[in-house]
């Protein structure tokens, strides 16, 4: 495996990894690990996979979560910005990604929604925390994202283009996810609780599309730079790549446009 300053193998770049990048990486594991559990809490116990009560939720977003954290601490040791500041930002993240994932987690097994449930003052209080841990992680990627554009980021060949890219498509995760919660809230606020529930699903594409593309394209560069290809062949592949996840992006950005005219909740 490629490290940062050359090719290790894995329990060498273990080893040379900081305290940081090591507590997101067994965290990350932690939080997929309980998706997983969670997935056979539904094979056992059943019930619906839709719908704003269902284990869906904490297996999903376990999953995510956990996915998310790790390529995040990994693509980020390829920005160029401050140790300090980075490992900062990294136990943040990690401590908001626990957050959000024990907060659904939590709600599904007392069989109450999650997000936009204003139904009890506790029930409150958990949809208040998971929509301060939303907004941490859109300061926090932010951040990282900002870092990648200020300064260009090391790597092998396609990782500054990969990664560039990938923080770009997340922050438009963050930005549906975002507004998913604002018309969900405001439904709540007005008096639809239940429709409130149902109004998030045009944007669930889109926002689960552009989530990993940090993940998928930083992936692709490595896996190119274990290759015998020229640097103008894997340029011209990740080059290709952003387009093609772009359009991926654009097309789930559309339906969600259809989507939402026809939806009961667009008026």
């Amino acid at each position: 495996m490629e490290s940062r300053t050359g090719t290790s193998p894995l329990p060498a770049l273990w080893r040379s990894a900081r305290p940081a990048e090591r507590v997101s990486h067994l965290t990350g594991a932690a939080l997929i690990l309980s998706g997983l559990a969670h997935l056979l809490v539904f094979a056992v116990d059943g019930g619906p996979w839709e719908g704003p009560v269902s284990w869906r939720k904490p297996v999903t977003f376990g999953l995510s979560f956990g996915l998310t954290l790790i390529a995040v601490a990994w693509v980020t040791s390829y920005l160029r910005m401050g140790a300090r500041t980075r490992t900062a930002l990294l136990v943040l993240f990690a401590a908001d990604c626990v957050l959000e994932v024990g907060g659904i987690t939590l709600q599904a097994w007392r069989k109450v929604p999650s997000h936009l449930n204003m139904e009890t003052g506790f029930d409150s209080a958990v949809s208040l925390s998971l929509a301060v841990g939303g907004g941490i992680l859109v300061v926090l990627l932010s951040a990282f994202a900002i870092a990648s554009f200020r300064h260009r980021p090391t790597g092998p060949t396609g990782m500054d283009l990969a990664l560039r890219a990938g923080f770009a498509v997340l922050l438009v995760a963050l930005a549906s996810g975002a507004a998913m919660i604002a018309r969900g809230v405001f439904l709540t606020r007005t008096g639809h609780q239940e429709s409130a529930y149902h109004s998030t699903a045009a944007l669930k594409p889109l926002h689960g599309v552009s989530l990993h593309a940090v993940l998928v394209l930083p992936a692709l560069a490595w896996l190119m730079s274990r290759t015998s290809w020229s640097e103008r062949t894997r340029k011209r592949v990740m080059t290709a790549a952003v387009g093609c996840y772009g359009a991926a992006v654009l097309a789930s950005g559309i339906w969600a446009v259809f989507a939402y005219g026809r939806s009961p909740f667009a008026c």
